[in-house]
């Protein structure tokens, strides 16, 4: 793979078992550009250790008088100088496009990885980690996988040149044979110690990166609150903290350089003692004495791959297990078998009994955000582990296909009202035996606990049809999910309205619909155009430039326009005003007539106009009908709707009794004023 052939056409499926295995992994699918890089490697370092002996022949042809030999000497140091050349340039070409095609095949899995999670990645990984991954880390895996085939060059040169040496001059080349491998692992007790602190450093950087991100993505709210001193303290305490433990680290690095500085020193001067008396007893020439303390002496280059290599592994493995975490992150629990076609249906999830009818406007109300925003994960098809099911729902609770006794239907749609499938909890969901649960989360006879498979609750289900076995390209087309906090993308209103869709709904109906009229007025006034198209006005990153409703409201707009079977919107009206967001629920409802819709909010204006409400609590639904039913008769929903305290539940609840009561006896009061009337 070479540079300009990027990207990759398929990044491959990587082994996400452990940060090593990924590294391994890495370097296996580099192996033809990694054994392009050692082979150029091999040329370089054999053509340096051949130096010595070029000199050592020059140098005993000088004592020898010899005009041929010093020649003959000369021509080989040119051509050895040229190898030296030709090696290291192709060797530093190689080993360079070995980093940089290795970092994008993992910003491609990152990428990938990205695409299939969606917004659900931010909510099992902290956005400050995705950045640290996708930036510094992916450099640092480059440079262990670049760093590998030089270090494996490096020690194939060594052992050729102790070979070499013990063959050419045995009274020497055992003394440097003997003394090599004490040099290259006289530093690997303190490595554990070195990687440590390498460790905690990287692991304070990630906070100290993750509080940076975090901060400034809020620092409008902190603005309103007054809080950036506050932040700014935390985010400076967290540097001092990176700093400490960087110097920390590099005294340990210190340490590892000085001792294969004095190590190879010492080496050298006993050679040199140790040679001198031989040369002076005889037993050697000088010629050969040269040539053994010119190889030990560029030795020291290759060695110096063993502290390189070594600090790389240290850098690059918890890069290597950050990235992991990441992409060991999936989308469901089985790979996708269903046909590539978009299902039609009632949305139904089988794990909180919640139904959202073909066709109609469905309010979803939960007491819990964090409830609401897994919920909603789970209907766009991202099934999460039974450890961290809706409400710690988990195998043993009862479900409502099983016919849980704490659901009740308030309102006046019966169970069949929507075709004779219609046996969940609300009268309408598929019907699911037992033995179908336990086999979709991993408790049936498939799945036993504690066999170390990771069990995850069912899927969602779309017609009939999971979720999770649908590609994802269908999935993502059958239901869209609107995030609490979309993001808005840099570029023209037109660019972010351009989006993969339908083509039943118009960028202009979306945009009535979300009653974007001002935000439109406000882009046009902003546009440097002599017309004023508000649909070519650029947008900032993140649509900062855009007050929070109108970013709310733009993002709804873009979802509209997608049109698809199923769409999922959480708190779609949250930073608007009362007045607008009843203008936008009704635009919604009008726009998705025939089409499924999914809203989760606690607005009694939203409600109001949804076709049904379902109440979920404690992971289940426990109530689902009208908004006014369930507002009369459900006090659990009346807690969340009208934010209802125990201690004005009850006197509240008198009073009504008491209206009611009154009402009562003036109409039997004014029925026998009536009778007596006629009689």
């Amino acid at each position: 793979m070479q540079i300009r052939d990027l990207p990759y056409s398929d990044p491959g499926d990587p082994d996400v078992r452990s940060g090593p295995r990924f590294l391994l992994w890495l370097g296996l699918s580099q192996l033809t550009g990694q054994l392009k890089a050692l082979s150029w490697g091999l040329l370089h370092q054999c053509a340096i250790a051949g130096l010595p002996l070029c000199v050592g022949l020059a140098v005993q042809a000088v004592v020898e008088r010899s005009g041929s030999g010093l020649a003959w000497a000369g021509a080989l140091i040119v051509a050895l100088g040229v190898l030296i050349a030709v090696g290291d340039t192709m060797l530093h070409r190689t080993a360079v496009t070995n980093w940089i095609t290795a970092a994008a095949r993992v910003q491609q899995l990152l990428a990938r990885k990205t695409a299939e999670l969606g917004s659900a990645l931010t909510r099992r990984v902290a956005a400050g980690e995705v950045v640290a991954v996708s930036t510094g880390d992916v450099e640092k895996i480059g440079w262990f996988v670049e760093a590998l085939s030089r270090f494996a060059a490096a020690a194939f040169a060594l052992v050729l040149i102790c070979v070499g040496l013990v063959l050419y001059l045995p009274s020497l080349g055992v003394l440097v044979a003997l003394a090599v491998p004490v040099l290259a692992l006289a530093v690997l007790p303190l490595l554990p110690r070195a990687t440590r602190r390498a460790d905690v450093q990287r692991e304070k950087a990630g906070h100290a990166t993750e509080l940076a991100s975090d901060t400034v993505a809020g620092l409008r709210v902190l603005r309103g609150i007054g809080g950036e001193e506050l932040f700014l303290g935390r985010y400076r305490r967290a540097s001092q903290e990176v700093r400490e433990a960087a110097v920390r680290s590099a005294r340990m690095w210190a340490l590892i350089s000085a001792i294969q500085v004095l190590l190879p020193g010492v080496l050298l001067i006993a050679l040199v003692w140790y040679g001198a008396t031989l040369a002076r007893d005889g037993r050697i020439e000088v010629g050969q004495l040269v040539t053994v303390y010119s190889a030990a002496t560029l030795m020291l280059f290759p060695l110096r791959h063993f502290e390189e290599i070594a600090m790389a592994y240290s850098f690059s493995r918890p890069s290597a297990q950050r990235a992991v975490r990441v992409l060991s992150l999936s989308r469901g629990a089985r790979t996708a078998t269903a046909e590539a076609v978009v299902p039609e249906g009632d949305l139904y999830d089988p794990v909180t009994g919640l139904l959202a009818p073909r066709g109609l406007f469905t309010a979803v109300v939960c007491g819990d955000p964090d409830e609401a925003g897994r919920l909603a994960d789970r209907l766009g098809g991202h099934a999460e582990p039974d450890g961290h099911a809706p409400g710690g729902a988990g195998p043993d609770t009862p479900t409502p296909e099983a016919g849980g006794s704490d659901t009740k239907d308030a309102g006046t749609q019966g169970a069949d009202t929507h075709g004779p499938e219609a046996t969940g909890p609300e009268g309408t969901g598929p019907d699911l035996s037992e033995g179908d649960v336990s086999e979709r989360d991993g408790t049936g006879t498939g799945g036993a606990p504690g066999s170390g498979e990771d069990r995850r609750l069912p899927s969602v289900l779309l017609g009939g049809v999971p979720l999770d076995e649908l590609p994802l390209g269908s999935a993502r087309t059958a239901v869209l999910v609107q995030d609490k906090d979309p993001v808005l993308l840099s570029g023209t209103l037109r660019e972010l309205l351009d989006v993969p869709s339908s083509g039943a709904v118009t960028a202009e109906d979306a945009l009535a619909a979300a009653q974007c009229a001002d935000v439109l007025d406000a882009l046009a006034q902003a546009s440097v155009d002599a017309d004023g198209d508000p649909m070519d006005t650029r947008i900032t990153e993140r649509g900062r430039s855009l007050s929070g409703g109108q970013r709310q409201r733009l993002a709804l707009a873009r979802s509209l326009v997608t049109d698809p079977e199923a769409l999922v919107l959480d708190e779609p009206t949250s930073a608007v005003d009362s007045h607008t967001e009843a203008r936008v629920a009704a635009g919604v409802k009008r726009l998705r007539a025939g089409r499924t819709t999914v809203a989760f909010s606690s607005s009694p204006l939203l409600l109001d106009l949804a076709d049904r409400v379902a109440l979920v609590h404690g992971g289940q639904v426990v109530a689902a009908g009208t908004h006014r039913a369930l507002l009369r008769d459900e006090a659990r929903y009346r807690a969340v709707v009208t934010r209802e305290t125990d201690d004005t539940a009850a006197p509240a609840a008198t009073d009504r009794q008491e209206r009611l009561a009154s009402i009562d006896v003036s109409r039997a009061a004014g029925t026998i004023e009536e009778i007596e009337e006629r009689a």
